[in-house]
């Protein structure tokens, strides 16, 4: 038998479900409050667990955040990208993989802003902040392949015009001017700016 086909030993067990209770106290508090209104000793006592324990698995509020939102975000992506699969048209292709992702930024407006800026702002070297560059780097390839559905796109273009679409992405959901927009408007508003971009 090959140790990755072994079964977990009980450490890890143990580690893997004291990680999981992380996850969904701090899953549930931050939707109940928002994050600014959490504190770590909260989350430690809903999962049951010291907060020197909680602090092996997440140094910080904001490497929580990202524990948790990381999976909404590549759950989000999973769902664009099957969204994108069925549909014809290269801009509203792209806005099938864009709009989960807003409806996950938006599920909790503060939370969502918060998420971004950990992910702009924080250290890159950081796991949970590695993870989320990757969702970010996996929605603009997700993104380039659907631009490149059109023959005038290059491969090279492709990959800009996603990166464009990512910050344009970005913009529409930290300005805070957009803070009381529905999903719909911000969709909009991002088709606007990217429908511009997109060869005729």
């Amino acid at each position: 038998m090959s140790p990755a086909s072994q079964p977990a030993g009980r450490r890890e067990r143990n580690k893997q479900e004291k990680l999981d209770r992380i996850i969904a106290a701090a899953s549930e508090l931050f939707a109940e409050r928002g994050v600014d209104e959490v504190t770590t000793q909260q989350i430690a006592d809903k999962a049951d667990i010291g907060t020197g324990t909680l602090f092996l698995y997440a140094k910080s509020k904001g490497e929580l955040l990202l524990l948790v939102q990381n999976v909404k975000y590549a759950a989000s992506l999973d769902r664009g990208r099957a969204a994108a699969e069925t549909v014809p048209g290269v801009l509203d292709a792209v806005l099938a993989i864009v709009r989960p992702i807003v409806e996950c930024n938006r599920a909790q407006i503060d939370n969502g802003r918060t998420y971004m800026r950990e992910v702009v702002f924080g250290d890159p070297a950081e796991p949970r902040h590695g993870e989320a560059l990757a969702i970010v780097g996996q929605t603009e390839e997700a993104i380039a392949a659907v631009l490149r559905r059109d023959e005038q796109v290059t491969e090279g273009d492709a990959a800009t015009l996603a990166h464009i679409v990512s910050a344009v992405t970005f913009l529409s959901l930290a300005v805070s001017a957009n803070i009381g927009l529905s999903v719909d408007e911000i969709v909009q508003d991002i088709r606007g700016q990217i429908g511009l971009l997109l060869p005729r």
